[in-house]
């Protein structure tokens, strides 16, 4: 049964606001810096030891995408995340990709067995 036309467009608002949001390991790294607090864009910088115009355009991705959320303190900027279930749903990923890696690695494991359990010849 082909997918209605609903969740097509659910699915493409999902990708063109959070996927492509996530698209750059700095700005999840970003992120997860993000969700020990509100953090300055220079804090965040020196956190991540990336220099600060790099980490605003980041955060004018995140921002545009509704991934984080500012406000202005004085002459400062904080940011901080606009939903904690951002986290939840990276942890998810991050599980997701570990247990990828460990079938991968008993099934070369499998594949090739050591040296040590090869029958004598």
């Amino acid at each position: 049964m082909p997918l209605n036309q609903e969740l097509r467009d659910e699915i493409n608002r999902l990708h063109a606001n959070v996927c492509a949001g996530l698209a750059d390991p700095t700005r999840i790294l970003i992120l997860y810096t993000l969700s020990d607090g509100p953090y300055p864009v220079g804090k965040i910088a020196r956190q991540l030891d990336t220099n600060q115009p790099t980490i605003s355009r980041h955060l004018q991705v995140l921002r545009e995408r509704n991934l984080v959320t500012s406000q202005r303190e004085g002459h400062r900027v904080f940011y901080s995340l606009s939903d904690e279930r951002i986290i939840q749903a990276l942890d998810l990923l991050r599980a997701v990709l570990a247990d990828n890696l460990k079938k991968q690695v008993a099934l070369a494991s499998n594949v090739n067995p050591s040296p040590e359990s090869a029958p004598d010849s």
